[in-house]
């Protein structure tokens, strides 16, 4: 099929495999599976051509389990699956991974570093230099407060066909702005860095947030990567935490600039994903 609306970060997990140390009890509305099954009519509702399901575990493990959804399901367009890049034997492990048509490339999971410099070790350095030179889009979560490293890493990995998830996290719930903006344009200065409008409401108060709470981050990041590097995703089934996925879109369409017509918007709901990771 034809692709050109696309939900570019989504997660599945089944919770009896064990990968999910994060997902307990105490998070009721996360603690249940969630399958493609699941996210299908979201996506038939708002007329997406399916989903690029991500990580959520950091686990070689839950990587194979979501290939293995994707090649039951045709709404999985796409696996970014999960790779340690201080794992000696990580080019091993993605050369497997790779063998699979709907394997699209790999996440790092900086947020859960305890110190976000790690990823200047150069080992790290090395081996994402050895991705840059494929070209394996690569995604980045990571958190306003780990902003500097990463640049940094950027800076020495110039090549890097990169994506920073969730807009880089934010404080939006205290609607703290700075340094995060001045950040997001360096991030932007390096032109095959992309960046997920994904994962806001989350950072905003979860109980009492506000659409337009949202809109001057939405629109920096729109100004500073443009509408060739910006990307559409749900962040389903997180976002249940703080808003429904019709809120999610809700949240975003009515953040985008007076100025975005359809041609802008076709990009960011899907052509821009498809181009990424190479649909």
């Amino acid at each position: 099929m034809e692709l050109s609306r696309i939900d570019a970060h989504q997660h599945f997990w089944k919770i009896e495999r064990g990968d999910y140390g994060w997902i307990t009890p105490e998070l009721p509305v996360l603690h249940r599976d969630y399958l493609p099954g699941d996210l299908r009519p979201h996506l038939e509702k708002h007329r997406l051509d399916g989903s690029i399901a991500v990580q959520a575990a950091p686990t070689l493990e839950e990587t194979a389990y979501l290939l293995s959804l994707a090649e039951s399901d045709d709404s999985v367009l796409g696996v970014v699956g999960w790779l340690d890049l201080q794992d000696p034997r990580h080019m091993e492990y993605y050369e497997s991974f790779a063998s699979h048509p709907k394997y699209v490339g790999f996440r790092i999971m900086i947020q859960e570093m305890p110190d976000a410099g790690a990823v200047l070790e150069p080992a790290f350095v090395e081996g994402l230099r050895a991705y840059a030179s494929r070209g394996v889009p690569v995604d980045l979560l990571v958190t306003a407060g780990q902003l500097e490293p990463v640049i940094e890493l950027v800076r020495q990995v110039p090549g890097l066909r990169g994506v920073i998830d969730h807009i880089a996290k934010p404080r939006i719930k205290e609607g703290v702005e700075e340094p995060w903006r001045g950040q997001i344009e360096r991030l932007a200065s390096f032109p095959n860095l992309y960046c997920k409008l994904s994962g806001m409401t989350t950072e905003a108060d979860r109980e009492a947030w506000r659409p337009e709470q949202f809109a001057p981050y939405v629109r920096h990041v729109l100004e500073c990567f443009g509408p060739d590097r910006v990307m559409y995703g749900s962040d389903w089934p997180v976002c249940l935490l703080a808003a429904t996925y019709d809120e999610v879109v809700g949240v975003l369409e009515s953040a985008l600039p007076d100025s975005w017509g359809e041609t802008e918007k076709k990009k960011l709901y899907g052509l821009n994903a498809k181009e990424f990771y190479r649909l």
